[in-house]
């Protein structure tokens, strides 16, 4: 997307060089010439880029913090104005210099199946193969009793599905929101229900950040959702009491729903062993304004039960 000559002024927004994140880049930057400014993608490469395109893992870090990272650093440096994160992959501590400017509405936030012969994952045969990358998907499927192999994934979409039509895999598990924005929803063969998989704190948001005090957040705050950044404030407050990182087997999902009194905000956690062998479950409502309080209320009455334990349990 090249730059749109405004009144109010070009704005660099950062992607990675994925199809999903400029996707994803891309949705953010039509809501922001919405508002009147012109927009010009600035690619940015982080180290997990070239070690993907590589085909070595990264050694001794989150690939996706090392995503994150990339883009605040460019963020910081003036090299763009705005970066655009899958916001399951923020971290929950504050950034320093950096504003959370806008989350807009979230896609659908469950985990979706895609597998061979459009089967789902209670049609598989036992000891079927099916990949995740992800900590709380392995707990929570292996929790349904089915009988499957789970096995480690890395990779993007392509490379992911590709390994079952390759007939390496039986099936992989991926987060549904991201298939929407790359238009492969077709290839889903299951969505599963947040009874049985709740998903990522965070999954299927986007999250827009800028540098603080920079007066372009003002403008961005436009595209804010409020409903969006009440559940997923509570998400990761819960997320952030139980001090779990982005990969914690922990799962949770936050939801305005109309109350007796009128709006209010349903909160659902799960904290599971590694292995799905024990699982916390818990829900809370309260008051949509105090999502964070929520969050925090209900990850103190999972700790009080041993979810921290659960999900880091000792070593040896």
């Amino acid at each position: 997307m090249s730059a749109a000559t405004t009144g109010l002024g070009v704005v660099r927004i950062g992607t990675r060089r994925s199809r999903l994140a400029r996707t994803q880049t891309g949705h953010v930057a039509t809501r922001i010439e919405a508002l009147g400014f012109g927009v010009e993608l600035v690619e940015i490469v982080s180290e997990g880029d070239r070690s993907q395109a590589a085909g070595t893992p990264l050694a001794g870090s989150s690939s996706t913090g090392v995503f994150v990272n990339a883009l605040r650093d460019a963020l910081l440096s003036g090299e763009i104005d705005v970066a655009v994160h899958s916001l399951k992959d923020l971290p929950t501590y504050p950034a320093q210099g950096i504003a959370l400017a806008a989350i807009p509405p979230r896609e659908d936030p469950r985990d979706a199946v895609v597998a061979r012969d459009g089967l789902t994952l209670a049609e598989l045969p036992a000891g079927s193969k099916v990949g995740t990358g992800s900590p709380r998907r392995v707990a929570q499927v292996a929790a349904l009793g089915l009988g499957l192999e789970l096995v480690g994934l890395r990779g993007n979409v392509d490379t992911r599905i590709g390994k079952v039509r390759s007939g390496e895999l039986d099936a992989v598990v991926l987060a549904r929101a991201g298939l929407a924005r790359i238009d492969r929803l077709d290839e889903v063969t299951e969505v599963l229900d947040p009874l049985q998989v709740l998903p990522a704190p965070g999954q299927g948001a986007l999250a827009i950040e800028c540098r603080a005090g920079d007066p372009l957040a003002g403008s961005l705050a436009a595209i804010d959702d409020a409903p969006t950044r009440a559940a997923v404030e509570a998400e990761r407050a819960l997320l952030a009491t139980l001090e779990g990182g982005c990969s914690a087997p922990v799962g949770t999902l936050g939801e305005v729903v109309e109350g007796e009194e009128g709006p209010e905000l349903w909160l659902r956690a799960v904290a599971s062993a590694p292995d799905g062998s024990v699982a916390i479950r818990r829900s809370a409502t309260g008051p949509v304004a105090a999502a964070a309080e929520l969050g925090r209320r209900l990850g103190a009455e999972m700790l009080a039960e041993g979810a921290t334990e659960l999900i880091r349990p000792p070593a040896g």
